[in-house]
């Protein structure tokens, strides 16, 4: 299927949106950036709504991408002006994810975060349909709109409770793994950053691996051999993005929780990327990782893919921005900066403990005592 996609005139922006919608499976006829999006019945501006219907009828797109959250309102409305689908940023990552889970875990996760999308939208829906509507004699009875809601509620419920017994499972083989002696060690950062690719190399596994957004959506954990006969457990778990909407953190917040839980995060980050988007991405993963109340001290920023940069480029610095964030330079791919990693993951987790460490924030500046990024 054709989309064009309406996002904002920001170049990370724009490329993001575009990643998105090829991995949601659709032909990219045309992005159009614009310096403000959320606004009208439209979404758009109306003038900017017009306009867009007549380049959909020119460029025959079947879909509208808005990379921004819209009301039902507005998606009905622009989707009968263009004569076109719309969807919506929220809606499109969704899709996403649907596709991607591959687990019972991670499709409970996501049937969740889909309730949690439509729970709004449904009572906008439902009273645009039902005005009017009057419960019954005197009040008596439920209107349509309440009687949607219950349903949503109780599946939300349900889903709830079977996510909280996989959390009780979990719960036990933590234990299990603390009475091992093995620190855990969490791969976290933005979605197609290598980190599944970071995994196979260490833990010398076969998980699928793509340039594709949000590969992985479940948790998985091996023991992994160190330098001096030091064992560790290593996890992958779901990428990062920018915009998460808080909701989905939520829904996945029983794959997510491996990252409060574990002795060290490794943070992986694409270097090869311009310097201006591996500064945006890096600052949303920590927004992320604030968002969890992961403590600072525990993170290791893996600079990946130097494999790509350049010959003879200069040292990646991030500044000061960065400056708490310790660091190592890797090819995932290539095998460089392996021996260092895991060396460095040796240094960490054994001043750290075995999960003694307490949550905290993660903060941008530099925090006392933590070394500078190299």
């Amino acid at each position: 299927m054709k989309a064009t996609i309406v996002t904002y005139s920001d170049d990370f922006m724009m490329r993001e949106a575009e990643e998105l919608a090829k991995a949601a499976g659709y032909t990219v006829a045309m992005v159009i950036g614009l310096k403000q999006v959320l606004k009208s019945e439209f979404g758009v501006g109306e003038g900017k709504a017009q306009e867009l219907a007549a380049v959909v009828d020119e460029n025959g797109s079947d879909v509208i991408i808005v990379d921004e959250s819209l009301t039902s309102a507005q998606a009905n409305n622009l989707a009968r002006l263009a004569r076109a689908e719309v969807i919506d940023r929220e809606r499109l990552i969704l899709n996403i994810f649907a596709m991607r889970a591959a687990t019972a875990q991670a499709k409970l996760q996501v049937q969740l975060a889909e309730l949690r999308y439509e729970l709004p939208r449904t009572k906008d829906a439902v009273r645009n349909s039902t005005a009017g509507e009057r419960a019954g004699f005197m009040g008596m009875g439920e209107l349509a709109v309440d009687v949607k809601f219950k349903a949503l509620r109780r599946r939300m419920a349900f889903i709830r409770e079977k996510l909280a017994k996989a959390e009780t499972s979990r719960e036990v083989q933590r234990k299990e793994r603390a009475k091992l002696g093995e620190a855990l060690v969490s791969l976290a950062g933005y979605t197609s950053s290598g980190k599944t690719t970071l995994f196979n190399r260490l833990a010398s596994e076969s998980k699928e691996e793509s340039p594709n957004l949000f590969t992985t959506l479940s948790t998985t954990t091996r023991s992994i051999a160190l330098p001096g006969s030091k064992k560790v457990m290593l996890s992958d778990t779901v990428g990062f993005i920018s915009r998460l909407p808080t909701y989905l953190v939520e829904s996945f917040k029983s794959t997510l929780e491996e990252l409060t839980y574990a002795d060290l995060i490794l943070l992986v980050v694409d270097a090869s990327e311009p310097l201006e988007t591996v500064t945006t991405k890096l600052m949303s993963c920590i927004e992320n990782l604030e968002q969890l109340a992961v403590d600072p001290k525990k993170v290791l920023l893996v600079l990946n893919k130097v494999d790509r940069l350049p010959r003879g480029s200069a040292d990646i610095s991030l500044g000061d921005r960065f400056a708490a964030l310790d660091s190592v330079r890797t090819s995932a791919t290539r095998g460089d900066g392996m021996r260092q990693l895991r060396n460095r993951i040796v240094e960490k987790t054994r001043r750290i403990g075995s999960g003694e460490g307490h949550r905290g924030t993660v903060r941008s500046g530099r925090s006392e005592g933590s070394p500078r990024a190299t």
